[in-house]
């Protein structure tokens, strides 16, 4: 049911829409405060900025929000990461189980996540900062996992000579190389957070 005519009819309106949100102040009375029923006066600055502080509150923990999110999100995808790259899993068993757990957590919409959670624990951040954060964990762990698959195995392969256990193996091998790329990921991760906490929010 797309039509150019309706399209073209329907353009309009969404000036009408920054219309509405456009603070509508009047110079005569822009300093008013408020009247005897303790009202402001439409086209004063304490009409339109009364509550200024409080959105600036609540835009901070909007942000807050978006960086628990992240950090809990990255160090699950940290975990998570080499068992899922296929160069460096343990078994098939434990690469087959990590993969399938990074899916799940990327495949479900952050605001499906946020209802589940608003019912276990109720409203306010935490349901939200849960919910970004097991989106973060399988979207992050999928390109940690990838960037794991593309690290030299030299390090890896020497650190196994010497008798190093698989954790050592990771962490002294493996880490070094491709912490720049993950601290990128995760600043990217961060900013798609901000937008989520939002919507969320």
């Amino acid at each position: 049911r797309f039509y150019p005519d309706r399209l073209a009819e329907g353009l309009p309106r969404i000036l009408e829409y920054f219309a509405t949100i456009i603070p509508d102040l009047q110079w005569d009375l822009l300093f008013e405060g408020r009247d005897a029923e303790g009202r402001a006066v439409p086209g004063s600055i304490t009409f339109w900025y009364t509550d200024f502080w409080d959105y600036v509150v609540l835009l901070w923990e909007t942000i807050l929000m978006a960086i628990t999110a992240t950090i809990m999100g990255t160090a699950v995808a940290f975990v998570l990461s080499f068992p899922a790259a296929a160069n460096l899993a343990p078994n098939s068993w434990v690469y087959w189980v990590s993969r399938r757990f990074l899916e799940i957590c990327r495949g479900i919409p952050e605001i499906l996540l946020a209802l589940v959670f608003v019912f276990a624990i109720g409203i306010g951040p935490l349901a939200g900062v849960l919910a970004i954060a097991i989106h973060s964990a399988g979207a992050l762990g999928k390109l940690f996992a990838e960037v794991n698959e593309n690290a030299s195995q030299r390090p890896v392969e020497g650190i196994t000579a010497v008798g190093g256990t698989w954790p050592e193996k990771m962490l002294f091998g493996v880490v070094p190389q491709v912490m720049p790329n993950f601290f990128s990921y995760a600043m990217l991760r961060f900013e798609i957070n901000v937008r989520a906490s939002s919507i969320i929010g």
